[in-house]
């Protein structure tokens, strides 16, 4: 056999085992879906955005068909009841406007509502932060002449409420005029009962050595809201927040010391739209233990503020 021979025969050999190893080695699993890797292209859908919600000051009364009408609101941060400023100037005119109208309208009152998510801190002195910003939104009205008498606040849960791009809300609250008949008492037996109520069981708040911070109980908040409201509907109704302590060391800073609790809590419910004007602060120091000073827990229970009325 030539050379040329014996070279095509071995390269026909080459061929032939190379196909041969092919098939039998790749070829033979084809019909195995799991041999060969499938590609697939996964699309993430991207999270819808919700808008933020955006609500107007609008109040309107029913009965006469006044209202009062802004693109501007009373705007709050998340988890917060203190108004943004500033308040916006069209929205300054129609409270005048308000204000005018209530004062000739004895009879007539401004609701508001604020609204509260549930994912939202309270750290008011009210039962939810819907009712604070109803409450820093009468604060303001009273700042420019509304009688407190001529309004009435409320907190709602609202879940379907977004905040901007800043965590804020544009005008958590809804708004109306209401109208009270002529000879209505049910306010006046509100605010007996109310009365009665808070003088037989007053707020008590009491201190640890070194406390500077408070964080009321569910019940404690429902008490604040019920005073906050007597106090507004009532023309001489005034809050007594006087100050107590154990009998430890000198009796004449421990009055001091009394005098500065009572004075803490005044300002802890001026920050939460309570007036000033209607808050008067007294110290009885030692003289007025409630348990005995023998033991810590008498003690510790001698440390409080009590919030009661006139």
């Amino acid at each position: 056999m030539s050379k040329k021979s014996t070279y095509i025969l071995g390269l026909f050999l080459t061929i032939a085992l190379g196909t041969f190893l092919f098939y039998n080695l790749c070829c033979s699993t084809l019909g195995d879906e799991e041999a060969l890797p499938v590609i697939t292209e996964t699309i993430v859908a991207k999270e819808e955005v919700q808008p933020a919600t955006k609500s107007e000051f609008s109040m309107v009364d029913n009965k006469s068909g006044v209202s009062f009408t802004s693109m501007a609101n009373f705007n709050f941060r998340f988890s917060n009841a203190i108004v943004l400023k500033p308040v916006a100037e069209g929205l300054k005119r129609e409270v005048d406007r308000l204000s005018t109208f209530l004062s000739e309208n004895s009879l007539k009152t401004a609701e508001i509502t604020g609204f509260y998510r549930g994912d939202e801190v309270n750290t008011t002195a009210f039962p939810n932060i819907g009712l604070a910003r109803a409450n820093a939104v009468k604060s303001y009205l009273i700042s420019q002449g509304v009688s407190s008498r001529s309004i009435n606040t409320y907190g709602e849960l609202n879940e379907d409420m977004v905040p901007n791009q800043e965590n804020a809300f544009f005008g958590p609250l809804k708004y109306v005029v209401s109208t009270l008949a002529e000879n209505d008492t049910s306010l006046k037996d509100e605010l007996n009962k109310l009365q009665k109520d808070i003088k037989e069981d007053p707020l008590i708040l009491y201190f640890n050595i070194g406390n500077t911070a408070i964080n009321l109980s569910e019940a404690q908040r429902e008490k604040v809201a019920k005073i906050s409201r007597l106090i507004d509907k009532s023309v001489n109704v005034q809050l007594q927040v006087i100050g107590h302590t154990d009998n430890t060391g000198d009796r004449q800073n421990n009055i001091d010391l009394a005098l500065k609790r009572a004075g803490f809590i005044r300002d802890y419910f001026v920050d939460n739209f309570i007036s000033e004007t209607k808050i008067e602060t007294s110290s009885k120091g030692p003289d007025a233990p409630i348990a005995s000073n023998d033991t810590e827990e008498g003690r510790s229970k001698n440390r409080r503020v009590v919030v009661t009325i006139n």
